[in-house]
């Protein structure tokens, strides 16, 4: 009996063992496991991240694409880039599908409350994209009250809308090509995005422009999202966004994507 007794305690302290060592990997450890850091994103929204044709194929580059990179390469890792509407990311990183969100995602405290955030990355102005029929029309914040707005979908663009008119005025979708193609088609009277978002669209398509309004907001921006509690991942984040900054790359990614973003 006392042997059984010692045997017994002795597989609950293997057990035991066990569990704190899986409790020990972090998710750096994890990621390096898998070989690959699992990017989410919305390649909509140029020059963040969109889709281009490179050579036959379909790719998404864009300024979030490069610093994913440069993150996965700071851990040694390739990097996976899974699309989906800008609506469903939070969802998919709450799901583990993907172990960061980099999709021009500004840090709201509403977000802030399911995931944690990286130090801005960078910031831009917010601008209101309208076709040319209405510019003389739309000069001011209040000629777009009582306008259709459309805007993306769980964006801090969105939230921007509400502060500015009613509900039944604002017009959300998925993918920002969408929302502006909304635009286009003269379904809706406006858009909100960021401005070299807004800069892109309308250099290729003539028929729109951006609207001498200022959209006044205090989340303009841009950071990283982690699933809560992974410190050293986000140190890592953290890093290697100060490296990139101090190198004056993101401003060199946010030219060079622009410019391809503006190519025919």
């Amino acid at each position: 009996m006392k042997k059984l007794t010692i045997l017994l305690i002795i597989i609950m302290i293997a057990i035991g063992a066990i569990g704190c060592n899986k409790k020990e990997i972090s998710k750096i450890d994890e990621i390096k496991e898998k070989g690959k850091l699992v990017l989410g994103t919305s390649a909509s929204f140029p020059p963040y991240e969109f889709h281009k044709e490179i050579n036959g194929k379909d790719e998404i580059i864009g300024f979030d694409i490069e610093i994913a990179k440069a993150i996965a390469d700071e851990l040694g890792v390739k990097l996976e880039i899974k699309d989906m509407d800008f609506g469903g990311l939070l969802g998919a990183m709450k799901a583990d599908k993907i172990d960061i969100i980099v999709a021009g995602m500004t840090p709201t405290d509403e977000r802030k409350k399911n995931v944690d955030f990286s130090k801005i990355y960078y910031t831009s102005k917010q601008c209101l994209i309208i076709n040319n029929k209405d510019i003389d029309n739309i000069k001011t914040i209040e000629d777009v009250k009582n306008r259709t707005i459309c805007v993306q979908k769980g964006s801090i663009q969105e939230e921007i809308a509400f502060k500015i008119t009613d509900k039944e005025n604002i017009k959300s979708l998925g993918k920002l090509s969408n929302v502006v193609m909304e635009l286009l088609n003269g379904k809706v009277d406006a858009v909100i995005v960021g401005e070299p978002v807004a800069k892109s669209y309308v250099k290729k398509n003539p028929n729109l422009c951006i609207a001498e309004v200022e959209v006044k907001t205090d989340n303009n921006g841009s950071a990283i999202a982690i699933n809560k509690g992974n410190k050293e991942l986000l140190k890592v984040i953290n890093d290697t966004l100060e490296k990139l900054k101090e190198d004056d790359k993101i401003n060199e990614f946010v030219v060079k994507y622009t410019k391809i973003a503006d190519e025919k």
